[in-house]
């Protein structure tokens, strides 16, 4: 299995980034996805997450409304369009393989906490700076 993120920058505030992760050694479309994020100096954070057909997805509060996760199972690609960005979604950005199983409850809204269980396979990430 490997998962290769890239397309991370620096922007200015309210710019947009679009992610990409490259997926193989695995059948893509047979698996659930997640964006996960880690800012400097804290914990990760769970980002989005878009189900196996790509029909359902989830993001987190903090992102929801100025990020869109999507995936092409064709060409075995997740992708992350990111606008609007803020200082504070500064951070390392993971893809990663998600067995968490999206018809479990989730918190209002659609989000859920981190929880490293829910992943077994994680790429390198890519890094995102949002800074004047």
């Amino acid at each position: 299995v490997q998962l290769v993120e890239s397309g991370g920058d620096m922007v200015q505030p309210g710019g947009s980034l679009r992610l990409s992760c490259a997926a193989s050694g695995f059948t893509f479309s047979g698996y659930d996805m997640s964006w996960v994020r880690q800012a400097p100096g804290k914990g990760p954070e769970w980002v989005s997450a878009i189900t196996a057909a790509g029909d359902r997805t989830f993001y987190a509060d903090s992102v929801k409304g100025r990020f869109t996760i999507s995936r092409d199972n064709a060409k075995n690609t997740l992708d992350l369009q990111m606008t609007s960005l803020k200082p504070e979604d500064t951070a390392l950005y993971y893809c990663a393989r998600d067995l968490r199983g999206w018809n479990r409850p989730v918190l209002p809204g659609g989000s859920i906490p981190y929880d490293p269980e829910n992943y077994d396979y994680w790429g390198q990430g890519t890094q995102v700076t949002v800074s004047a």
